[in-house]
């Protein structure tokens, strides 16, 4: 039977499977607490990006949705991009915010800085950029408009672990930081998120987070206990962080055998609407654009090769039903493929997938 070339698979060796069999005959599995394992991590983490505070979780849904609770947005405007994830707007609608949807730059799919200033009102309160498939955002320009107008930043890096703003890791730049560290993602977990704190609040947020992710639960003293806040049940479990120690240890390195995936896609395919090659991008995904999606997807299904579309706008949805035109997101979304890339490709898959691509998108 021919294999597949998987659109995303994580790179793991022995080293996480040990990890996980120690978790296991610990019989430490979880704790609200957040020690052990959980602890570690957060502080590896916080290390590698050089960032005031880290808090680990067990998403990056519940990431997005706890930074939120940081501020208060209650009937006020968070300005996203609506070609993203939806849990990017389901957090602000989480904390009882009003998701103000803006267009994406073309090239980069990451929010259209130009387009910011004209949404902004007295309602408005927060920006939120995603940093697409690990290509950071315009960060300086970002906080420039968020300085003048009042505003925070937290950022939504759930595609960025390991890239790159101006020779500083994704993960310093905003108020808060969130990331996702899903099996799929750069740093792979069973399931898991991190938020990255840099506010001159950021030790009294962190005890804040840390309380919210376990329900509330606070002033713990060995079997006492507060609650003196509304929690939700969204701490990282262990299984998780002795995965993610592991991960992180070679994060860098599965991102820079990405980035030679990254160059040879955009030397060798010979589509002009494809992702751009830039050294600070960590590369969760690798997109190109082309006009019969469904014809091309269904050759490289045949040929043994997994695509997939990331992704819809989120103002066109259902529950959103927004009636508003953002042209550039709603024309790249009918276009846009995400192309396998990831560390356990080989040179040959490299090669069939660039053969392949070539061959169908004409």
């Amino acid at each position: 039977m021919r294999k597949q070339i998987k659109l995303f698979d994580p790179f793991t060796d022995i080293k996480e499977e040990k990890a996980i069999q120690r978790v296991f005959d610990s019989h430490y599995w979880a704790s609200g607490s957040g020690s052990n394992h959980v602890s570690k991590f957060e502080d590896n983490f916080k290390k590698y990006l050089k960032t005031k505070s880290c808090i680990a979780v067990n998403s990056g849904t519940a990431a997005l949705h706890l930074a939120l609770s940081l501020f208060d947005i209650k009937n006020k405007e968070v300005i996203i991009p609506s070609l993203s994830f939806v849990s990017t707007a389901h957090a602000v609608i989480y904390n009882g915010g009003i998701p103000k949807f803006v267009d994406v730059d073309e090239k980069t799919l990451c929010i259209d800085v130009t387009k910011i200033e004209k949404l902004i009102n007295k309602k408005s309160v927060l920006i939120l950029p995603v940093h697409f498939a690990g290509m950071p955002s315009n960060m300086s320009h970002i906080k420039k408009i968020a300085t003048q107008n009042n505003l925070k930043i937290v950022e939504d890096a759930a595609h960025a672990a390991g890239s790159l703003y101006k020779n500083q890791k994704i993960g310093t730049h905003g108020n808060v930081i969130c990331f996702s560290f899903h099996p799929v993602k750069n740093l792979a977990m069973p399931t898991g998120g991190a938020i990255s704190l840099n506010d001159k609040k950021y030790h009294e947020q962190a005890i804040e987070l840390k309380s919210k992710r376990w329900c509330g639960i606070s002033n713990r003293d060995g079997f006492n206990y507060d609650v003196d806040k509304l929690g939700w049940n969204y701490y990282m479990n262990e299984f998780s962080a002795a995965v993610g120690i592991e991960q992180l240890k070679k994060l860098d390195s599965m991102n820079n055998k990405k980035k030679k995936i990254a160059k040879r896609y955009y030397e060798e395919i010979k589509i002009d609407d494809k992702m751009t090659f830039d050294t600070n991008c960590s590369y969760h995904i690798f997109w190109i654009r082309v006009k019969n999606r469904n014809r091309f997807m269904k050759e490289m299904t045949r040929s043994g090769i997994e695509t997939g579309i990331h992704y819809k706008p989120i103002h066109k949805m259902t529950f959103y039903n927004k009636k508003m035109s953002l042209p550039i997101t709603e024309k790249i979304s009918n276009e846009i493929v995400s192309i396998p890339i990831h560390s356990n490709l080989s040179v040959e898959d490299v090669s069939k997938i660039i053969h392949n691509v070539n061959k169908f998108s004409s």
